[in-house]
């Protein structure tokens, strides 16, 4: 069973919290479910990519105009996180993550049937809203049940569960393609979000006690935002995770034109380059958990936004001096995802210790400034040109002005409210 047991500092107003989850749940189906919610987003971005070069030459519409549906996607998941995650503290977890599925489903029919870019690009913001549910509701229940570094040891665990999206999406998209058209990866899609709804009606328990909901007004969401954003060290935690994000944003936006259109990989082969940056990511979030026995969540940010600084540099002098090739372009890629894989578990673990009152809205507003610079880093690659070297200035930009917010703010130093209490590690009942 999960057992929750949070020391309280007298000065500090904290939530109570549950001593234990809803009887029956292990740790470890938890985290499964958790993930797979999460997921739902990296899928609904990633499966598509391989067919973003085709998607432009079927609508006869440019690269940056077809790239645009991405930046639809990346704002719908923004937005919506602002809309549910308050919904969540007020109406409990599993009621809005429900009508967020059941949205994406409705979202992707449409993307199906899609007879033009304008169609396309606004359902797939619909698409954005609906995946934000289970992003945001799956970091708030971590929230309900963890804090500090045990929190930062489950999203670790969460993106495990999660990089197998990335990994898969890209090579799912690029087989459908190769029986079918478009459309159809929106046809799969369906049939995810589907299968999805199925297991949280059986399998994720209410984690938010209706003693412990907020009310539904607007005056009491506008006071929880506030109190949220007035809190500094808060709020920088919340910047350093959305400019390391942009990394990722940028590779995800760009990798197909670079990869398919410059240097001539066909569908299958990108899916698997693409995929293997995923596997970078990945094996990094799993190396945290190790450090974390050892060292402070805020001190593994700052060595890991150091070292994606320089992998960031070599990138830009590589792809300026247009040497490489291939290899010029992945490795320092591959450097900069894995130094990711450290601080994006770390930055919104910490900042949702600070605030377990409000996890939902919390959580809504890390998700949303984190997709809501994916949308403005999205088209900035395109018009920059859709190549490396417009990929490595945003990759490199985002991760140095992350490390100087880190520095210059002194939100690297730990502190009392960062680590509200030593939570007891769950095991499986």
């Amino acid at each position: 069973m999960l057992t929750r047991v949070m020391a309280v500092s007298p000065d500090v107003d904290r939530r109570p919290v549950a001593e234990a989850a809803p009887p029956g749940v292990s740790r470890t189906k938890m985290i499964v479910v958790l993930g797979l919610l999460v997921a739902l987003g990296p899928l609904t971005i990633d499966m598509y990519l391989p067919a973003l070069p085709r998607i432009a030459d079927e609508l006869s519409v440019s690269s940056s105009i077809a790239q645009l549906t991405l930046t639809g996607t990346l704002a719908g998941l923004a937005v919506g996180q602002l809309i549910i995650g308050p919904l969540s503290d007020s109406l409990g977890r599993r009621r809005p993550l429900i009508a967020g599925i059941v949205l994406h489903m409705l979202a992707s029919l449409v993307c199906l049937f899609a007879p033009n870019i304008e169609v396309l690009g606004v359902a797939r913001g619909l698409q954005g809203v609906g995946a934000a549910a289970g992003m945001v509701v799956a970091v708030a229940v971590v929230g309900d049940l963890f804090a500090g570094s045990a929190a930062a040891t489950v999203m670790s665990r969460l993106m495990l569960v999660l990089g197998v999206a990335p990994v898969l999406a890209p090579s799912l998209g690029a087989a459908v393609l190769l029986h079918g058209s478009w459309h159809w990866v929106f046809a799969a899609l369906v049939v995810v979000a589907g299968a999805l709804l199925v297991m949280t009606v059986l399998a994720l328990p209410e984690t938010l006690p209706a003693g412990h909901r907020r009310p539904l007004k607007a005056g009491g969401i506008a006071r929880t935002y506030g109190e949220l954003l007035r809190d500094l060290r808060f709020v920088i935690l919340v910047v350093i995770g959305a400019l390391g994000m942009s990394g990722l944003f940028a590779y995800i936006a760009g990798a197909s034109f670079v990869l398919q259109g410059r240097y001539g990989l066909g569908q299958t082969a990108f899916a698997l380059v693409f995929g293997a940056g995923a596997v970078a990511l990945i094996g990094a979030t799993q190396f945290n958990v190790v450090l974390l026995r050892r060292f402070e969540p805020q001190q593994i940010m700052v060595w890991a936004l150091a070292a994606a600084s320089v992998f960031g540099g070599v990138f830009v002098a590589l792809s300026a001096a247009h040497v490489g090739g291939v290899a010029g372009f992945v490795g320092p890629v591959w450097a900069i995802l894995a130094a990711m894989g450290l601080v994006i578990p770390n930055a919104p673990a910490v900042a949702l210790t600070r605030h377990p009152d409000a996890a939902g809205t919390a959580a809504a507003l890390l998700g949303a400034v984190q997709f809501g610079t994916g949308a403005v880093i999205a088209p900035v690659v395109g018009v920059l040109g859709n190549d490396e070297l417009a990929m490595s200035a945003v990759m490199a930009t985002g991760v140095i002005v992350a490390l100087l917010a880190l520095l210059l703010t002194g939100a690297h130093r730990a502190t009392g409210d960062d680590v509200v209490g030593a939570p007891a590690v769950a095991e499986p009942a």
